[in-house]
């Protein structure tokens, strides 16, 4: 026959040190209100209208959260506003945004110095052997 499971903390008599003696709770309360120091209050009327007004909350504490969930929010703008200013951009030039750019670029006269002069035949001919246009629709295209 298989013995009964015992229970290893009540076999050792462990304690975990969270008991308190028999019935300390059963005048717990006369205990404490003799501790206590005998203080009476009476108030006047005014005294309660003081402790009336006193409870009633002013307008800062009124509007203090709104200012506060308002100033979180600007500094989640400000924030978000400064991420967006020093990220890199990832458009190309606009024409529409520098004027600069759209002048140069109808400039006939900047576009020959700077852009065809580095383009010479080798790499036009080159350029057509890629896209597949052979010499002679050049010539027959040039010719008409």
């Amino acid at each position: 026959m298989k013995p009964d499971k015992i229970n290893i903390l009540e076999a050792a008599q462990h304690r975990d040190g969270m008991t308190v003696p028999d019935g300390y709770f059963n005048d717990f309360v006369s205990r404490m209100e003799s501790m206590l120091p005998q203080t009476e209050f009476e108030l006047s009327a005014e005294g309660k209208k003081k402790l009336i007004a006193d409870a009633t909350p002013t307008r800062w504490q009124r509007v203090r959260p709104y200012v506060y969930m308002a100033a979180m929010f600007a500094g989640a703008w400000c924030m978000l506003k400064m991420f967006s200013l020093l990220s890199p951009t990832t458009g190309g030039i606009s024409f529409d945004n520098d004027p600069m750019v759209a002048e140069a670029i109808s400039n006939d006269q900047f576009i020959d110095e700077y852009f065809l002069d580095d383009y010479n035949e080798y790499d036009l001919y080159d350029d057509m052997a890629e896209d597949s246009t052979s010499m002679s629709d050049v010539f027959l295209t040039a010719e008409n």
